[in-house]
């Protein structure tokens, strides 16, 4: 049999209205309060320059990219002198806030983590199943996940410009977190001996989805309160893992009472 490649999406460049060019400029940009899905940093320069980028970076907790001079060049921006950024069409928002404001609604929080997804069209059609179905806040690493750019949000049909996204420096950090909010912590596991159907998704509680080759990394696992399997008909080494986001977020919805069976499935 073939081997079936997935095809390949050539990326959009990012609009010109959405770059910033220049060290000083990219700076003052994150001091005035604009939030930068991303700094692509040329990898040969080293500076005082670019080490003041790179504290003011991680101080605002924007991801830099260090990348050969060919990919600064893509941009087709003049004069982009060593690094370029790329302004970002969501906006971030502090996990403690979000917690904070969906329990004071009188809400169980519902949050959805994100480890090591890197494809867009993955990452776009969780957020249209993670905004359906009625999760608080989408959360990401600043690192290892693909970026919530053009792409990700027409894939995601503009979900990702609707829910809440939350991005911080680690998702280790982010799980003690939300473990001393009284957050409980789901993964899915192939080997569990619990199905999905028979987790209490009421309570608060966040959902760790990994990538397909990879899986959640195991540090966070082991962090993990409770592991469930989707129960399959066939015998079958795994669902995409969007596909397995629709499945459980579909159940968490159920169970919190949004759905309405008694009215032909009809949403309340």
């Amino acid at each position: 049999m073939r081997q079936q490649h997935k095809p390949f999406i050539q990326p959009h460049r990012p609009k010109k209205n959405l770059l910033i060019a220049g060290i000083a400029s990219i700076i003052k940009a994150m001091q005035d309060g604009v939030q930068l899905e991303r700094i692509y940093l040329e990898s040969t320069v080293h500076s005082p320059e670019t080490n003041e980028l790179k504290l003011m970076a991680e101080k605002f907790e924007v991801p830099v990219n260090k990348v050969p001079i060919e990919k600064l060049k893509s941009f087709n921006i003049e004069d982009f002198r060593v690094c370029v950024a790329v302004r970002s069409k969501i906006k971030y928002q502090n996990l403690q806030d979000v917690i904070s404001f969906i329990v004071e609604k009188g809400e169980a929080p519902l949050l959805l983590m994100l480890d090591g997804i890197t494809d867009i069209r993955n990452i776009g059609a969780i957020a249209r199943s993670a905004w359906c179905c009625g999760v608080h806040a989408i959360i990401i690493p600043e690192k290892g996940v693909g970026a919530l750019n053009e792409d990700a949000i027409n894939t995601s049909a503009g979900a990702l410009e609707n829910i809440i996204v939350c991005r911080v420096k680690s998702l280790h950090n982010a799980i003690d977190e939300m473990h001393l909010n009284g957050i409980k912590i789901f993964a899915s596991e192939m080997k569990s001996q619990v199905n999905v159907y028979d987790i209490n998704f009421k309570e608060p509680c966040a959902v760790i989805l990994g990538s397909e080759d990879k899986g959640i990394h195991s540090i966070l696992y082991k962090m993990c309160d409770e592991k469930f399997k989707i129960p399959m008909q066939n015998n079958f080494e795994s669902l995409n893992v969007s596909v397995a986001a629709g499945i459980i977020l579909y159940e968490t919805m159920k169970q919190r009472s949004l759905f309405n069976p008694s009215k032909g499935g009809a949403l309340k």
